[in-house]
């Protein structure tokens, strides 16, 4: 009952009829499943695979030394924008704030200030809500993590003050979040994904944080037909009719990311944050978002991608857990249609002439730390191996890459290194609290003397 009553909320946000919306699902289901009996979860049957090389350019020359990274780095961020996140949007007409509500929070030991951001001068078109969380009693501007978060701002306070946004939820509809749900990252009994906003704060960090709901829509594939259609809403807008005969339209990854470089905005505004101490962080699809964030955007500083699955920071050559074929089927809003190319076809360098080791790369001379967790289908292996493969970038600067050694065991902080590191832990998926201690102390390294 509760499937035919979702699928005839579908049909009514797609104006298309429920039989017609049940035989698409359907076909989509046997198409997911199809795809992930293709998937391999053992090591001796991958297939032999080739990596470009990112100190290469895709003519062949070798990179002279570091001078020509710029160069190599806009190739790489090319190939993604062309080949599988779609184009990056432009930057905004205006970045418009609007302070809703600012306070203090935490036993007094915090400031609370809600923002609201515009993208045109006249506010008109999608806006963004922001909140950011500081230490109240610092002497100096304080380093930030940008997140996006899940399930609303409310979420990372129990404040009253902190407004329930009206969100777009992956059934197709809109409405505000539950008011239960304030403080809910606060809950740490059975949460795998704690925010420990009060330890940011001790440590003499600020958060920025929106919703990604809030940005532009994440539609369930159980549920919707059409992905792309229902995901292009919200911040989408600011971008005009889409060319459906282009196979490089902006993907919902591509969005959030560059919604994240907006939080970045903001903190040039603000001189309790400092700008050149700029963390993107984020677990899951949203650790996705901010590998690409950090990619494409030099402001942030250190990028700490958390469990990111398939098409992340795994290698897609490896043919090992999540492939792009399930990845595309379930969420191909995420991607420009151009990569649709290359489901089950990973392996052969001549189809698929990248992996995620060059966008990983294109954060060279920053620095980055992946974090991973025991599930088989986001491939912790392949995500060390990715690292190790885009460690001659920092070389190509005269930095370390990845410390030299064997995949790390869980809770094994060897592998962590100063400019490029993995670790990982057991337990459940989310950003627990040894990650946020193993991002704190690798930001804390990396900041150390400014």
């Amino acid at each position: 009952m509760k499937r035919l009553v979702l699928i005839a909320v579908a049909a009514i946000f797609s104006g298309m009829a429920v039989a017609d919306v049940d035989s698409q699902l359907r076909e989509l289901a046997e198409q997911v499943n199809a795809a992930r009996k293709r998937e391999n979860f053992k090591e001796d049957k991958i297939p032999p695979y080739v990596l470009p090389d990112p100190c290469t350019f895709a003519d062949g020359t070798k990179l002279k030394d570091a001078s020509e990274w710029p160069k190599r780095r806009a190739e790489i961020l090319d190939i993604f924008a062309k080949e599988m996140y779609g184009a990056e949007p432009p930057k905004p007409e205006a970045v418009v704030t609007e302070t809703i509500e600012e306070g203090k929070t935490l036993a007094g030991l915090a400031i609370r200030k809600q923002i609201r951001m515009w993208f045109r001068k006249d506010k008109s078109g999608p806006a963004v809500e922001w909140l950011i969380v500081r230490p109240r009693n610092a002497k100096r501007p304080v380093p930030a993590f940008v997140l996006l978060n899940y399930g609303g701002n409310q979420t990372v306070l129990d404040d009253p003050e902190v407004v329930l946004p009206t969100m777009m939820w992956d059934d197709g509809t809109e409405h505000p979040a539950d008011p239960s749900t304030r403080g809910a990252l606060r809950k740490t009994r059975d949460n795998a994904s704690p925010l420990p906003i009060e330890i940011l704060v001790a440590r003499g960090y600020a958060l920025v944080t929106a919703c990604f709901r809030n940005i532009s829509p994440d539609p369930n594939w159980k549920l919707i037909p059409n992905l792309e259609a229902a995901a292009v809403k919200g911040i989408f807008a600011l971008w005009g009719e889409r060319d459906p005969k282009r196979t490089d339209l902006t993907g919902s990854l591509s969005a959030w990311a560059w919604t994240m470089s907006r939080g970045v905005d903001y903190i040039e505004t603000d001189p309790a944050i400092d700008e050149t101490r700029v963390i993107a962080i984020g677990c899951s699809r949203l650790a996705k978002t901010a590998l690409l964030a950090a990619a494409r955007d030099t402001r942030f500083g250190v990028c700490i991608p958390n469990q990111t699955g398939g098409c992340g920071l795994p290698l897609s050559k490896r043919w090992f857990g999540e492939t792009a074929g399930t990845s595309f089927l379930k969420f191909r809003h995420w991607y420009c249609s151009a990569y649709g190319k290359y489901v089950d076809r990973e392996a052969t360098i001549k189809v698929m002439p990248f992996d995620q080791h060059l966008l990983v790369a294109a954060i060279a001379p920053r620095r980055i730390l992946g974090q991973g967790f025991p599930s088989a289908k986001f491939d912790a292996r392949g995500e060390y191996l990715s690292l190790k493969a885009a460690s001659p970038a920092w070389e190509l600067f005269g930095l370390p890459g990845i410390p030299a050694g064997e995949f790390p065991d869980y809770f094994d902080t060897s592998a962590i290194g100063e400019y490029v590191g993995y670790v990982r832990r057991s337990g459940e998926h989310g950003i627990s609290g040894y990650d946020w201690q193993w991002a704190l102390d690798f930001v804390d390294r990396a900041f150390s003397g400014r």
